[in-house]
């Protein structure tokens, strides 16, 4: 009896212990890099003319609807390969709209968001 009230606790605990643990949503994709920003909740304001700068491979940022998001994390991970990098640099909305992109990419954006263009 004594065993079966100790396993039940056990298990009680270790429940408790995956529904409350943290989650990271990216699932597999490089690490944590803008925690800081969503944590935060604050966002910041980029011109055109500095996102253009992140344009490459290992260093990658796009815009779409007039917000910014640093996927160089994701450029290797991405399943289109290197379509990612057609608009790196600049706005990838009509891109990232078209039809290829399951609806979860929607939600996995967020993840890489780091602040809206100014306007």
């Amino acid at each position: 009896m004594l065993l079966i009230v100790v396993a039940s606790l056990l298990l009680g605990v270790l429940v408790g212990v995956l529904l409350l643990a943290p989650r990271d949503r990216k699932s597999g994709y490089a690490g944590k890099a803008h925690s800081y920003l969503t944590d935060n909740k604050e966002s910041k304001t980029y011109r055109e003319a500095e996102v253009s700068l992140h344009n490459k491979r290992t260093d990658c940022w796009i815009i779409i609807k007039n917000k910014v998001y640093d996927v160089t994390s994701y450029v290797e991970e991405h399943p289109g390969g290197d379509a990612i990098l057609t608009h790196a640099g600049d706005d990838s909305t009509e891109g990232f709209f078209g039809p290829q992109h399951a609806t979860r990419v929607f939600d996995m954006i967020e993840d890489f968001y780091i602040g809206d263009l100014e306007h």
